[in-house]
């Protein structure tokens, strides 16, 4: 068997874009008719210019391969170009074509790809969600969708009420930035007026979530680390599960020091790629909470060596998700097998679009993803509903703020 032909989309995420506006996936097709779908995240390219970029990789050294031969074809793939160093455009490009692969080896074998990693562990991945605004049918265009999602997190009365509906839902934690937006300049110090602002939303939120519900901390890398050492010691009485991404993923050293000056967890890993910047965060003793998203980190198999390493150092995983329902499958799948499982990040409970560009949709119970017991990844693209939905613009996602933030509370 090997594989002969390739094709990718780009996807538009209707309004109101929750995980995104738009998605890139792939298909590989092998000579006797085994599709496996892949998808990339967080490529720093508007889309077109991604989808040829898969297409590019898998005519020169994925078509005519094997797609059992996932350890040479994605140790090829990272070493193109002479280059063996870990970063987005590779990573997200292998990633997806990393995915297919597992997709078509667990339909060929008839096996979801969970068993062929070392079996089921968990019957039910405890899940969350992002706090998101309050939509409807024909929801709002991009800019008040964004104003919105930044008000829901850091206005301390609208706040507490996203996550009551939430929690009624059956979650049993949320995640939120108290001190958005994201910046081209960050990280920052955070003014008074912010620090006392993320105080008083995380107060609120504690109140409404009482036990039965655990905050996640999600600041985006926003801080510098006397910033994000100020901000964790005044929400340390609130409990937090963890402390996401406090400082850019870029200076792992002063995220190091970030997690030694706070008794909550620090979490990191949506914008790491490969086993080797995860090492040096394990090393560094910077995280003990990894977030791979396996749409950008190198894949699933990838995503097990991971887990592996964290497994050793008595850290746990909660993938990350903020893309489509591919790297959503290839999420549950790792979940599923690995001991160390803590959290899975969900887009609300799987709903609206994101189960409408699936064949079937993921399953949500009470707060748990169910694991699907189907061959491959799980999920399978619906073709003609992303070959109705193309996206053709030209934008980057996401959106940051292009000049130095002053007073992060405008716009609130």
């Amino acid at each position: 068997m090997r594989i002969k032909e390739v094709k990718t989309w780009a996807v538009a995420n209707p309004p109101p874009h929750f995980g995104g506006p738009f998605w890139v996936f792939v298909k590989l097709t092998t000579d006797n008719g085994i599709v496996g779908y892949g998808e990339a995240y967080g490529v720093p390219f508007s889309p077109i210019r991604i989808r040829q970029l898969i297409e590019d990789v898998a005519e020169r050294l994925v078509i005519g391969q094997s797609p059992f031969q996932i350890e040479t074809i994605t140790r090829t793939i990272y070493s193109s170009g002479f280059s063996q160093h870990p970063e987005f455009t590779m990573g997200g490009v292998l990633s997806a074509l990393e995915i297919a692969c597992w997709d078509i080896v667990g339909k060929a074998l008839d096996q979801p790809v969970y068993n062929l990693l070392g079996g089921m562990v968990s019957d039910r991945l405890r899940s969350y969600t992002y706090l998101y605004p309050e939509s409807g049918p024909g929801s709002t265009p991009d800019n008040a969708t964004l104003n919105a999602t930044r008000s829901v997190h850091t206005d301390p009365d609208i706040a507490p009420k996203r996550a009551e509906h939430y929690i009624n839902l059956g979650f049993t934690a949320i995640g939120f930035d108290p001190v958005m937006p994201m910046g081209s300049f960050d990280p920052r110090q955070l003014s008074l007026e912010s620090l006392d602002n993320a105080e008083l939303v995380t107060k609120n939120l504690r109140e409404v979530a009482g036990s039965k519900c655990d905050l996640l901390i999600k600041t985006h890398g926003e801080m510098t680390t006397s910033s994000a050492i100020r901000l964790a010691k005044r929400l340390e009485k609130f409990d937090p599960l963890w402390l996401e991404e406090p400082t850019p993923p870029e200076n792992r050293k002063e995220m190091a020091r970030v997690a030694h000056s706070t008794s909550i967890p620090v979490a990191t890993g949506e914008r790491l790629v490969s086993k080797y910047e995860f090492a040096d965060l394990l090393d560094r003793q910077a995280a003990s909470i990894l977030q791979p998203a396996l749409a950008r980190v190198g894949g699933i198999l990838e995503g097990k060596k991971i887990a592996g390493m964290a497994e050793a150092h008595y850290a746990q995983l909660a993938p990350h998700l903020y893309a489509g329902p591919i790297e959503a499958a290839a999420n549950i799948q790792l979940a599923t097998c690995s001991p160390n499982f803590l959290i899975q990040e969900s887009i609300e409970t799987f709903g609206g679009f994101y189960a409408e560009i699936i064949k079937k949709p993921i399953q949500w119970q009470d707060g748990y993803i169910i694991p699907p017991t189907d061959p491959g990844i799980g999920y399978e693209l619906d073709e003609a509903v992303a070959d109705a939905h193309p996206y053709t613009e030209q934008k980057v996602f996401p959106p940051t703020v292009d000049r130095p933030i002053v007073l992060e509370l405008d716009g609130r």
